[in-house]
């Protein structure tokens, strides 16, 4: 059984970063090592061993978050590898909702790039502490100062170099620690894994010691007893130092800086110090809160194995069939065998085996603990977000967030077989997926499925042949609209029919008012109303809110409205909740046809970052697509242009760039939100 001195020997981190940072290289070098692989990983011949699908292996991205455990310093790292292109961002929101701190990669020439921001701030939403590390350092136009200054600019937070790079470029070899002042220089022939640790050279010894001042001062802000040692001139150790920065991280006030160039083989070692240093244990974390199901109180619950079980599945995986559901333990004792309760569901579930995963291989364990991050074998009924709990002590915790396909397709299948297998395959898919929805379109009889971008529903049409031998062709991708209504609206629904000799009679009348955008769905009830029974009122609101789904005026989903039950009437002696429900469809069925839809689009935000001598190129053809251009920023030779642009007119930007640019360009899209349609009316 894990004790608290085991517990704080448990770091839960993950790697997060923009696509082409270099995450999953630092990884891959974290795992050498530590000793958990034997060889080297490479991302660029596909043989990372946290890129273990062939779709990523084949692409060189990381498509799915990976898993793994490996020791270092007597400390057990557990580390979830997060993809970096936006379409997949679901993964990192969900590992990010379980993981007590973690790692945020930056390319030394690219700096914070926009994919970095949107890890970020979802990093700051769970409160997740953070250090930094600026990789690449050997690259051409590599700039250590510039992207700690992108940090403060961009991320609103406070860096803290705790290291200065020994040379740039093609010069880089090392890293020149502020806290311990001496130089580390690695040793090419040992790929990485000895290196020395030696003198400062005299031309480096101003400039560290100006970059140590400036640390022990941005600490001294936070950390009332080293202000005082600094105001005094006393001498600061090492170990004071390393204390007050871990305090700092700890609380959100600063995120530590290193560098390296994980290709090259330098700076891992540092940085595995820095997350043992730095980072939280499950005990240097709040008590994790949840809600009672019972009451609909808040409970707490302490991080050590003496408190009931509470856990959360935060990812699911279909392996060969078989469902694996990804948890992680915040309190008690979890055992394979176990009978646990799904709070989230309201209904029991068992556990066959638990397992350690090291990306796709698996390690059967006896039981887990308080901090662990696992797999388990036998939940039948759990889906990602769901709490598992002992039935005695339930509590439901928070789930991740997610989010709204933005783009569909139609896809039919090739042959009868593939039709048979279809449905079940995609089932499984979005299992796994929660931003991954399909529906078969009752008019035409296609298939519809719908993601966050023109890669994710490629890749996952690639899994269906792949993984499940299912062949279909796929239409052009299509936008997901939806809609809104353009002015309040009151309306009134009634439903009066006897069935099976019971007369089943229900009035509802609603008030329809527009909001601003973003604000999606919201549902209240004008008190007191007492010809309907309180009772009712559920019933009401889930019945607007699935009228809502099903379309407008257009036939798209309804969002940025508030609808409020403001009377009724129902059978007093016999009240009916089929009645109710279909009454208050039809009323708010008619509140939209009398406030009139407003169709609204998905708008991207798309940063393209090109040379100099294209910028005018480039700013033409996004006016063309009508973008509405926000920033253009110059950063060395190279000129980054900020827009937002209608999704319905990328299609086809990444081929339209590179002819326009010499293939010179590079461009990244992530979705900004929806707003109305303004050059073209859909009839």
């Amino acid at each position: 059984m894990s004790k608290p001195g085991k517990i704080r020997r448990i770091r839960n981190i993950g790697i997060m970063a923009h696509i082409d940072a270099g995450k999953t290289t630092v990884t891959e070098r974290i795992l050498y090592y530590t000793g958990r692989s034997y060889k080297m990983g490479e991302v660029h011949n596909g043989k990372a061993v946290m890129d273990w699908m062939p779709e990523e292996q084949e692409r060189g991205i990381t498509i799915t978050s990976a898993v793994t455990t490996c020791p270092w310093r007597n400390h057990d790292i557990h580390i979830i590898d997060t993809p970096g292109h936006v379409d997949f961002t679901i993964e990192v929101e969900r590992s990010l909702r379980v993981l007590d701190g973690a790692i945020a990669v930056f390319c030394a020439v690219g700096g914070v790039e926009p994919q970095s921001e949107t890890v970020w701030r979802q990093a700051d939403k769970y409160h997740v502490p953070r250090i930094a590390f600026i990789n690449k350092m050997d690259r051409m136009g590599a700039d250590f100062w510039g992207t700690v200054q992108m940090m403060r600019d961009k991320l609103g937070t406070v860096p803290l170099p705790v290291q200065i790079p020994l040379g740039e470029e093609d010069t880089f070899q090392g890293v020149v620690s502020l806290i311990d002042q001496s130089a580390v220089i690695w040793r090419d022939d040992t790929l990485g894994a000895e290196f020395d640790i030696v003198d400062i050279i005299p031309p480096l010894v101003q400039e560290t010691d100006k970059a140590r001042q400036q640390m022990i001062e941005t600490l001294a802000e936070f950390d009332d007893e080293l202000m005082e040692h600094y105001l005094e001139g006393k001498e600061i150790s090492p170990e004071a130092i390393r204390t007050s920065i871990r305090r700092a991280t700890l609380q959100l006030h600063a995120t530590p800086v290193l560098c390296g160039a994980a290709l090259r083989n330098k700076g891992i070692q540092p940085l595995l110090d820095a997350i043992v240093d730095f980072l939280p244990s499950p005990l240097d974390v709040p008590p994790i809160q949840g809600v009672d199901p019972l009451n609909g109180g808040i409970i707490h619950r302490n991080g050590n194995n003496s408190e009931p079980l509470a856990a959360l599945v935060f990812k699911i995986w279909v392996d060969n069939g078989r469902k694996l559901s990804f948890l992680r333990i915040y309190s008690g004792i979890l055992h394979s065998d176990a009978e646990v309760y799904n709070a989230t569901r309201g209904q029991k579930e068992k556990i066959y085996r638990l397992m350690k995963m090291h990306a796709n291989k698996k390690e059967n364990i006896r039981q887990a603990g308080t901090g662990d991050i696992i797999a388990a074998v036998g939940l039948r009924w759990a889906s990602t977000g769901d709490s598992l709990c002992d039935e005695e002590h339930p509590i439901v915790l928070e789930p991740p967030e997610y989010y709204q396909p933005v783009i569909s397709a139609a896809i039919e299948p090739r042959t009868r077989e593939d039709q048979e297998k279809l449905e079940n395959s995609l089932k499984n898919l979005s299992l796994e997926d929660p931003t991954f929805r399909y529906k078969l379109e009752e008019d035409t009889g296609q298939m519809i499925i719908s993601g966050m971008g023109e890669l994710h529903l490629e890749i996952l049409v690639n899994r269906l042949e792949r993984q499940y031998n299912v062949h279909v062709n796929m239409g052009k991708p299509q936008v997901v609209y939806k809609e809104t209504i353009k002015k309040p609206a009151e309306a009134k629904g009634q439903f009066l029919r006897e069935i099976n000799g019971v007369k089943h009679f229900g009035s509802v009348s609603l008030l329809l008012k527009p909001l601003a955008r973003g604000k999606g769905f919201q549902f209240s009830a004008r008190t007191p109303i007492l010809t309907i029974p309180e009772a009712m009122f559920p019933v009401i609101q889930k019945a607007v809110k699935n009228a809502s789904l099903t379309g407008g005026n257009w036939g798209y989903p309804m969002v940025d409205i508030h609808v409020e039950l403001t009377g009724g009437s129902c059978d007093a002696n016999n009240p009916s909740e089929l009645a109710m429900s279909v009454a208050a469809s039809n009323a708010f069925r008619e509140g939209v046809h009398r406030a009139g839809s407003l169709l609204l689009e998905p708008l991207m935000s798309v940063e393209v970052a090109v040379p100099e001598d294209f910028v005018g190129k480039v700013i033409e053809d996004l006016n063309a697509r009508r973008g509405r251009i926000e920033k253009i920023t110059s950063r060395g030779k190279v000129t980054l242009v900020d827009s937002q642009v209608s999704l319905s007119r990328m299609f086809g930007y990444s081929t339209d760039l590179r002819s326009a640019t010499q293939g010179r360009a590079t461009f990244t899209m992530q979705f900004s939100h929806y707003d109305v349609i303004q050059d073209r009316k859909k009839q």
